[in-house]
């Protein structure tokens, strides 16, 4: 803990969930073209940053801690030396990451919390970055990071990092969102590199992604039960038993629009009006024991008490 009087900086981290998600063939970079619709929810991580002379300390605590590093490959660490590169600042911080999202999971997690920690420490250090390049910064330290910088809903495309914001549909704070996550961290690079991409996918990429987008405005309506699709989903489904299970177990709670999110293994269902959503998390309980019932998060990164 920070000595008495000492000021420390908080962030708030959100999970996101991909309200689909299209992939197309491979850039020259290595990276997958996709056409994704990202949604922060409340369910958040939480970093405290405190003064140092020099140099970055990073402590990891929380229900998700375990197999979390402290070490260069944690993004935290990567995020806080690049932003002090780029500042020319020679003061670090102790940083301490309340882990609360499951990693491995299609939750975003690590990149919310990059986000969270160019935000933080810029706060700490009372420095200023333009938007533009702290953008910039963010698309370096991976695809996902961009998006936790914004407002909680938005198109992507590219790798990831281009993004178009879009407005949630009135009342949509208000739904519930159950979450459930097997006991199965996923390598998004094993995803990846087991996809096949089928010939809808090479032609028509304009139309792939308005369909994203029109499927992702209308999630939140109960009418409009059309199936979110995850290109990546078929992947996992042959090597993760258990996400299949899950979404069956989802929809015969009562969720709506089920799909699983990004790489997986997390899946996630809207839970309709008139039904409840500790029934459905109850249900889902049975065979999973991490299980969240969420809501849409006004941004990815945001300040806190």
């Amino acid at each position: 803990m920070p000595a008495r009087g000492v000021r420390v900086v908080r962030q708030t981290a959100h999970a996101k969930v991909n309200l689909g998600l299209a992939v197309g063939p491979q850039r020259a970079d290595g990276y997958h073209a996709v056409v994704t619709a990202m949604l922060a929810v409340s369910l958040a991580d939480r970093l405290e940053f405190a003064p140092r002379a020099r140099g970055f300390g990073l402590r990891v605590d929380g229900p998700e801690a375990k197999g979390v590093p402290t070490d260069e490959s944690n993004l935290v660490i990567r995020a806080a030396r690049r932003l002090a590169a780029e500042l020319g600042e020679t003061r670090g911080a102790a940083i301490r990451l309340t882990k609360v999202i499951p990693h491995g999971a299609g939750l975003g997690g690590g990149s919310s919390d990059a986000a969270s920690t160019l935000r933080g420490l810029l706060r700490l250090w009372r420095r200023r970055l333009g938007a533009e390049r702290l953008h910039a910064i963010a698309a370096e330290l991976g695809s996902d990071v961009p998006f936790f910088l914004g407002s909680g809903f938005a198109m992507a495309s590219g790798r990831g990092e281009i993004l178009r914001a879009l407005p949630l549909p009135c009342g949509a704070y208000a739904r519930s969102i159950v979450i459930g996550v097997p006991d199965a961290a996923i390598s998004t690079g094993m995803v990846y590199s087991n996809y096949e991409i089928p010939k809808s996918r090479l032609t028509g990429w304009r139309a792939v992604s308005t369909l994203v987008q029109l499927r992702a405005v209308s999630y939140f309506c109960d009418r409009d039960k059309r199936k979110l699709v995850n290109d990546l989903e078929g992947v996992v489904r042959t090597r993760v038993r258990a996400v299949p299970e899950a979404l069956r177990d989802l929809r015969s709670a009562g969720a709506n629009n089920v799909c699983m999110s990004g790489s997986g293994s997390a899946v996630f269902g809207i839970v309709p009006a008139g039904v409840s959503p500790r029934a459905v998390a109850d249900r889902l309980r049975r065979t999973l024991s991490r299980v969240y019932v969420v809501r849409p998060a006004r941004a990815g990164s945001r300040p806190c008490r």
